[in-house]
């Protein structure tokens, strides 16, 4: 019995005796999560994931309706003001550095704003070549403004084709090399349009100003909108290309450029800069029987 007395007092804790125990440092929660989320921040803006693949997600989620319902369209033009106006904003002063798809269009692509952009562009346009025609043969005795409503037609022709075709041959070639090339960037043919269709808004106020009957400020004028809209498309497009081969690269984007400038002067040549047509002058009777040939100066 002693015994095990003995061993259940040395089994007791000692009162007066101090422990020390060592501990690994805890770093807070807060500051843990602080350190990582620049590393998150930075790996997202470079492979643009942050609000992209949370979209997408929950994209993925809702349930679309068939492509013959007025649902399914409907969706394309399911827009507010704002979103419009910023998505304008940013055409017209390009950030660099940001891609325009993932910073304004990946939330929600529409087609509202470019193809109401294109429709202002082509009336403008044609109202503009009009008046420019009058102003530049105002004052000659033998010109008759007839308004030339053909332009209309054409100038639809133009816009509409370029805002669709060279999109849909973009979005194919960029289809086809994904395929080869597996780090490249893949953008939808609706958001493909839609950076097309917003980097035509700064010509709306370019073709207005070119009712100016001087070639310099028009071709000016023409060269500043270019190098916007231009940078636009540049700044979306090439991170989508400079992963694959760097002669494919250069010659996408310069193709893409020069179709965007084609366009741009196309339009100013010849809806503002048309050849001057040589007029017949009028003939007037004389009161003796002779007929009087006048020459305009």
């Amino acid at each position: 019995m002693a015994a095990v007395d003995d061993l259940k007092f040395q089994g007791k804790a000692n009162p007066d005796a101090t422990t020390i125990s060592i501990d690994e440092p805890e770093i807070p929660k807060n500051q843990h999560s602080r350190l990582q989320e620049p590393r998150r921040e930075e790996d997202d803006e470079l492979l643009g994931t942050d609000d992209s693949d949370k979209t997408e997600l929950l994209a993925g989620q809702k349930k679309s309706a068939p492509f013959w319902t007025f649902e399914y369209y409907q969706t394309f033009f399911d827009v507010d003001t704002y979103q419009v106006l910023d998505r304008i904003k940013g055409s017209v002063f390009p950030v660099p550095g940001k891609n325009f798809v993932r910073l304004y269009i990946r939330s929600n692509p529409d087609l509202y704003g470019p193809f109401w952009i294109c429709a202002t562009l082509v009336f403008t346009i044609a109202v503009s070549g009009n008046l420019s025609n009058f102003f530049i043969h105002l004052g000659k005795p033998t010109y008759h403004y007839v308004p030339q409503f053909r332009k209309v037609s054409i100038a639809a022709t133009a816009i509409y084709a370029y805002a669709w075709l060279v999109p849909l041959a973009l979005w194919g070639f960029l289809m086809w090399r994904n395929s080869k090339v597996m780090n490249i960037v893949s953008y939808s043919f609706l958001e493909i349009v839609c950076v097309y269709g917003y980097s035509l808004f700064v010509y709306i106020p370019t073709a207005i100003l070119w009712i100016i009957p001087e070639k310099v400020v028009r071709w000016v004028l023409m060269i500043f909108s270019l190098c916007l809209s231009g940078s636009v498309l540049v700044m979306t497009f090439w991170p989508a290309v400079r992963d694959d081969n760097r002669r494919i690269a250069l010659a996408t984007i310069g193709t893409v450029v020069l179709l965007h400038a084609l366009l741009a002067v196309g339009c100013l040549a010849y809806f503002f800069d048309a050849p001057e047509l040589d007029f017949p002058a009028p003939i007037i009777p004389a009161r003796n029987g002779t007929t009087v040939v006048t020459k305009s100066l």
